[in-house]
């Protein structure tokens, strides 16, 4: 091996010896002067690269996307464009499902991981076709060229022309410079064309098919990965078949390749294609400003359900049609147990602006007519002062020159708390704030979540129960949701994952009562057993017809209504009960069924027999006091007496004596044998309904013994009737069919209301003329302004019609 080493050496050494001199050198110096040159060219291309880099940096888009607020389950409600004008909002690679991500590169782009930025074989096929067909057949771009011309609207023009087409691959590799691949296919994800205004998959996705772009069906994903093509062509609320054939085109791929299994394909060929307009979309538009304004953010989660808030909106749309052109309505539903807001509407007609349908009547305030009376009648429970049963006075009374009426101008007498509440009986609730103090009734609701706007300087007072302050629907329903959860009311929430604030308002048993009475009347004598708890409501009316309401409690809900016109003009005619409550049973009616029986009782709570007019248990009441038995709910055994009598200043047990030999009532004065006997007695302001209501009056009922009786009876208050005396008889003139005869109040403080007979005549005249057509017995009754009253027994006589035909 040596010798032929050292054979080959001598050969090569002799053939450099006969090369000409300076042959090897040249060589060398050109290979030089080659890398030099190659490496001055790269140093030049790579500076011009720089400068034109600086000179023309990437126009990356404005990062900044639309709002969407959506439902619970991420149903879209309400969007907002992105500050350049279209729906779109960001999101990252984790946030798109995977099926979309695959069909989107096998499509599109399967070597997108691997090429610069450009794709020379795809580029050499395009080239190829066009000089084989004269004609640009592909164009060759990859995912980053698309993404160039995305981002550059000048490239957006002519995109088949050369000169474009270049700039569009010079754009790719300068992509391909700053930014990795992943970032690439996040500006796709969030500026590729959709359709109309709207750009990004996730809008897309939202808007087109009212679910994220995380949890798209095979389908789903096919179809969004190929509207890109022709975002016009294939808009899907215009052309729904092109879009479908498109997306059956990426189906296809998606099988011819393997990516996806052949069975998912198939089932994704099965899928229709139904996209409503865009405008559809929009639900709860006052709730979702609301938390768009608050809540900035690319997505909001609202707590609404699209499905309740859509039969919410149908309901008012169905209604507002009845009301006059000004007026509206607003409604909402609260979940007892997350205090979440399933179903919102501030208004009953959003693009109306003549009902003012941009004012959101939810967070409004307003007076709340009666509604308050709920809350006043617990604190009264939790105090002590009444039972459900108690008796209180429906009669003219004046409150320090406070003289309320009821709502239908009517009295009935002796009430009981529950009779009271379930009529909303205005007198009972203005006398028993007075006993509570309106200032501390105040501040408890204050303390309990539901704060009273007062005008300004001004101090509660009495006119508080009946509307004289301000709050809001949802104020109320967070109240009225007490009713349900042993006495916890609580502030309603929009936004998912909201903090809960409760706050004690009454207490488990207070809540259990009132409950029951807006519920059952208040019956505790007579359950249902078995039954299934309903709804426990409450109306209300604002003073001059301004604002209707009703509010409800079921099990699992509270819901609130309100009708009237954003200005507060009246609306006379429209009240609570015949405007609010019926959208409020419907409404109730649509709720999923809450499956829940009914609660029994909490602790303390239970029925008691109490007596009447003395309010007492009636184990407690010796028999002759008890002139009738009511059941009541009491709290911890206890029964309040009935409450102290305004007027007569009395109690309601008295003393009298009675002959021993006849039983007839006599004076103490009197030389006789006779025995005191303890009576019950009825508040002086309830006893000139006593009849009507079928009561019993024992001192009236019990006659004087005539030998033996006071001198005279004075008129209480000096309140005197003029026109017709006790127990007189009246016959018509001569000739005449009829008796009439004119009486007036004298004495007193006006104004003075009458009673024929226990009903209540029209408040004017001041001294009406009655007509009699019929033979009978009859009481008139005046009554003042304080609530004194003096009563006549007279009988009319004579007349042609025949007995007993009853009063004209």
């Amino acid at each position: 091996m040596a010798p032929a080493r050292d054979a080959e050496r001598s050969r090569v050494a002799a053939r450099r010896e006969r090369l000409p001199p300076g042959r090897s050198s040249r060589r060398r110096r050109c290979a030089r002067l080659a890398a030099s040159a190659l490496g001055t060219l790269g140093l030049a291309l790579g500076a011009a690269a720089l400068v034109l880099d600086q000179r023309y940096p990437l126009p990356l888009p404005d990062a900044r996307g639309g709002t969407v607020v959506t439902d619970r389950d991420g149903v879209p409600l309400r969007t907002w464009p992105s500050p350049d004008g279209v729906w779109r909002y960001p999101v990252g690679l984790a946030d798109v499902s995977p099926r979309y991500l695959d069909a989107l590169l096998t499509y599109e782009d399967r070597w997108f991981r691997w090429h610069p930025g450009v794709n020379p074989w795809a580029l050499a096929r395009a080239g190829w076709q066009w000089l084989r067909r004269g004609r640009i057949v592909s164009g060759g771009s990859t995912l980053t060229m698309q993404v160039a011309r995305l981002i550059e609207p000048g490239l957006q023009a002519d995109t088949r022309a050369l000169s474009t087409k270049a700039r569009q691959i010079l754009r790719a590799l300068q992509l391909e410079w700053h930014l990795d691949k992943d970032e690439i296919l996040t500006l796709y994800l969030n500026h590729a064309p959709m359709g109309g205004i709207v750009e990004g998959v996730e809008m897309a996705s939202r808007m087109w098919l009212g679910k994220p772009a995380a949890h798209l069906t095979h389908a789903e994903a096919a179809l969004l990965a190929a509207l890109p093509q022709a975002p016009s062509r294939l808009r899907l609320d215009r052309h729904p078949e092109a879009a479908r054939a498109a997306r059956d085109k990426v189906l296809q791929r998606m099988a011819a390749t393997g990516r996806w299994p052949a069975a998912a394909v198939q089932d994704a060929r099965l899928e229709n294609i139904l996209v409503p307009p865009l405008r559809a979309r929009w639900l709860a538009p006052l709730a979702a400003e609301r938390l768009q304004r608050e809540h900035p953010g690319p997505v909001v989660r609202s707590t609404l359900s699209a499905e309740l808030q859509s039969t919410l909106e149908r309901m008012l749309e169905d209604r507002v049609l009845t009301l006059p052109p000004q007026m509206t309505m607003a409604a909402m539903v609260l979940d007892n147990d997350t205090l979440e807001v399933l179903a919102h509407a501030g208004t009953a007609d959003f693009a109306n602006p003549e009902r003012a349908g941009y004012v959101d009547m939810s967070i409004a305030s307003r007076s709340p007519g009666s509604t308050l009376k709920p809350f006043l009648y617990a604190l009264a429970l939790d105090d002590g002062l009444v039972h459900s049963e108690s008796l209180l006075v429906d009669a003219p009374q004046s409150f320090g020159g406070y003289r309320p009426g009821n709502f239908q101008a009517g009295f009935i007498g002796p009430v009981s708390v529950a009779e009271a509440l379930v009529r909303s009986l205005n007198v009972p609730a203005v006398d028993l704030l007075e006993r509570v103090g309106p200032q501390r009734f105040v501040a408890r609701l204050r303390n309990g979540g539901l704060p009273l706007r007062l005008p300004a300087y001004a101090q509660p007072n009495l006119s508080v129960i009946l509307g004289g302050a301000g709050t809001t629907l949802t104020e109320l329903v967070g109240a009225y949701r007490a009713l349900a959860r042993d006495g916890v009311a609580g502030t309603p929430r929009l936004l998912a994952g909201q903090p809960r604030e409760e706050r004690r308002l009454m207490s488990p048993q207070a809540a259990y009562i009132v409950r029951d009475i807006l519920e059952t009347g208040g019956h505790p004598d007579r359950p249902y057993a078995g039954a299934r708890r309903g709804l426990a409501w409450k109306t209300g009316t604002s003073f001059g017809f301004r604002d209707a309401w009703a509010i409800g409690v079921t099990e699992r809900y509270t819901l609130g209504v309100w009708v009237g016109r954003p200005d507060g003009t009246p609306n006379p005619g429209f009240f609570g009960a015949n405007v609010a409550a019926p959208l409020l049973a419907d409404l109730a009616a649509a709720l999923p069924a809450a499956g829940a029986a009914r609660a029994a009782p909490p602790p303390g709570v239970a029925r008691t027999t109490i007596c009447w007019p003395l309010g007492l248990r009636a184990a407690d009441t010796p028999p002759a006091q008890c002139l009738q038995r009511r059941t009541a709910w009491t709290i911890a055994g206890t029964a309040p007496p009935t409450l102290a009598d305004r007027i007569g200043g009395a109690p309601l047990v008295q003393t009298v004596w009675r002959d021993a030999a006849s039983g007839l009532r006599v004076t103490p004065a009197c030389a006789r044998e006779s025995q005191a006997t303890d009576l019950a007695t009825w508040p002086v302001a309830v006893r000139p309904w006593l009849a009507l209501r079928g009561l019993a009056q024992p001192l009236a009922e019990l006659g004087w013994a005539p030998d033996c009786r006071p001198a005279a009876q004075p008129a209480a208050g000096g309140l005197a009737i003029q026109g017709v005396a006790d127990e007189a008889v009246l016959r018509p003139a001569a000739g005449g069919r009829e008796v009439a005869v004119r009486v007036q109040a004298q004495g007193g403080a006006a104004p003075v209301r009458w009673l024929l007979d226990g009903r209540t005549l029209p408040a004017e005249p001041a001294s009406p003329t009655l007509r009699f057509a019929r033979d009978g017995r009859h009481r008139l009754t005046a009554i003042d302004a304080t609530g004194r009253h003096q009563s006549v027994a007279f009988e009319v006589a004579g007349t042609p019609a025949p007995p007993g035909a009853g009063l004209p």
